[in-house]
């Protein structure tokens, strides 16, 4: 068995059972990658930032073939811009200078000003499916909300979601699966065409600001007094783009998937809506949206009994940690009143914890409190294809989950 199998990355579940029993820092044999697997360990590497750098800047393409990482390189070199440091694959004082452009964004203060506007967002998707009696639910809801929400924070039209999402499975294709030469040009030629289009919109929020996140990044000088340079806004807005779709997607994906599985939590839910956060939480630690991340080792260090050497790339595995029984009691059970849920990774730790968590949370929380209000016998319409989600070595994307319901509320008014 290998994370490199698609089987496995279907349904982990009893691989992380296996790694926390039996090999709790597993090398993946086809790449040399270290994974850690349980809780106590992914939390300490993500508090140790000096230890285990995030400064990746080509290197995720290491996952592929060196004809494949040339080729990618080569084709932003010269038609574009080459890859750059920032945020998630950065560590201070980069990541700090760039977070703190942005996270305006994505405060407490900001999400929260933004709420019925979500709700609302919410409450135009469902009427755009709740005449027919049913949907396909990723396409017609769980991509389109954080993918509207998240083009409006950055200043985009979210006229051209199509587009944005074709960017988006992009950016993340060379860090999912292993590519051929073919699917590796062609992927790096839509990045061009999304970076030549962030650099066209720089120019334009330069002569007409409107206070969104490009508009910000175009003229706002950062801490050290200069304004970012077209590299480092190309790659800010390139993983608030490939994030803000994907993560949120599936969490909002599988929270639907887990109340169809799990009725009895359905109905809980249902009586009593003030347990929404702790639902939240438990779908995040239940099936974590991201289910690991890479790390680089700046020094051979020991990590649970195992050597990694200087310089080796180590995945701290969300998902598996979330399911360990030595800090989550009946760790594969979903509970939407687990007393301890809070203490899960799924939105990482440390000086990189997920800085678009409190929006992925309203988002989660206006999503479902609109769908149980006006949605009822909430059932699969049709068999899930097989495998149910799409090959990925860092997240669990449903391919599609077609749905049938009853209504039995209209759209409250508005606000």
């Amino acid at each position: 068995m290998s994370l490199l199998d698609p089987a496995v990355q279907n349904d982990p579940f009893d691989f992380y059972a296996l790694l926390h029993e039996h090999r709790p820092i597993y090398q993946i044999p086809e790449t040399g990658v270290f994974v850690v697997s349980r809780f106590d360990e992914v939390k300490a590497v993500l508090l140790d930032h000096e230890t285990f750098s995030s400064r990746f800047g080509e290197s995720f393409l290491e996952l592929q073939g060196a004809e494949q990482q040339e080729l990618y390189a080569r084709i932003l070199r010269e038609e574009g811009w080459p890859h750059s440091l920032s945020l998630q694959n950065a560590d201070p004082p980069l990541h700090t200078k760039h977070r703190k452009l942005i996270e305006f964004a994505f405060s407490r203060k900001n999400v929260l000003a933004m709420a019925d506007e979500i709700d609302e967002v919410c409450h135009d998707l469902i009427d755009g499916f709740a005449a027919d009696g049913c949907c396909e639910f990723v396409s017609q809801f769980a991509m389109p909300l954080p993918g509207i929400l998240i083009a409006k924070l950055i200043g985009l039209s979210a006229d051209q979601l199509p587009l944005f999402k074709r960017w988006a499975d992009a950016l993340l294709a060379p860090i999912t699966h292993v590519m051929s030469v073919e699917e590796t040009a062609e992927t790096a030629r839509a990045e061009v065409e999304l970076q030549h289009f962030l650099a066209d919109m720089r120019e334009e929020r330069r002569k007409n600001p409107t206070g969104d996140i490009i508009s910000v990044l175009a003229s706002q000088p950062a801490n050290d007094g200069a304004v970012l340079p077209m590299i480092e806004y190309q790659y800010v807005l390139r993983q608030l783009i490939a994030g803000g779709f994907e993560t949120t997607m599936n969490a909002i994906s599988h929270a639907m998937w887990l109340l169809m599985r799990h009725t009895d939590q359905l109905e809980k839910l249902r009586s009593d809506m003030s347990l929404m956060s702790k639902f939240i939480d438990e779908v995040v630690r239940f099936d974590a949206p991201v289910q690991g991340l890479l790390r680089r080792a700046t020094r051979a260090t020991e990590i649970a009994g195992t050597t990694i050497p200087e310089n080796a790339i180590v995945m701290v595995r969300y998902g598996a940690a979330n399911r360990d029984p030595q800090q989550f009691a009946c760790p594969h059970r979903f509970d939407i009143e687990r007393r301890n849920v809070a203490t899960h990774v799924g939105f990482g730790n440390g000086i990189h914890f997920c800085i678009g968590r409190t929006l992925a949370r309203q988002e989660m929380h206006s999503a479902f409190t609109a769908l149980l209000l006006r949605l009822d016998n909430i059932r699969i319409a049709r068999p899930l294809p097989q495998p149910p989600h799409s090959p990925s070595l860092l997240f669990r994307p449903f391919r599609e989950m077609h749905l049938r319901f009853d209504v039995i509320a209209q759209r409250p008014p508005r606000q």
